[in-house]
């Protein structure tokens, strides 16, 4: 499950900058190509928080679509799956969103 380590990167990086105040909302986006399974990171951010300035924080997550563009024939396109495959038929495709993994804001106070 690396949404644990990923979740408790995400943790001591929110506690580090809220400097001793209450974290009330932590926002992330996770795009949809990254392989994170937003309830296990939900169910981390949990355990992770518990005894820390984020404990009972709410966690946000925006999910970013996949999209790629194709190379060939430069069309844009989403994208269901890690399939890269351009409709065209072409696997010569430049991913463009669904690979984000950062923190997008906190609300502390």
């Amino acid at each position: 499950m690396h949404e644990l380590s990923i979740t408790q990167s995400i943790v001591d990086a929110v506690c580090e900058r809220a400097a001793g105040k209450r974290v009330r909302t932590v926002s992330v986006r996770v795009g949809m190509l990254t392989a994170v399974v937003p309830d296990s990171m939900r169910f981390c951010f949990d355990l992770t928080t518990a005894g820390t300035v984020a404990e009972g924080a709410s966690l946000e997550i925006e999910q970013p679509p996949g999209t790629a563009r194709c190379r060939a024939c430069s069309e844009d396109f989403t994208l269901a799956d890690l399939v890269l495959l351009c409709p065209c038929g072409s696997a010569d495709v430049e991913i463009t969103s669904g690979q984000e993994l950062q923190i997008v804001s906190m609300r502390v106070g």
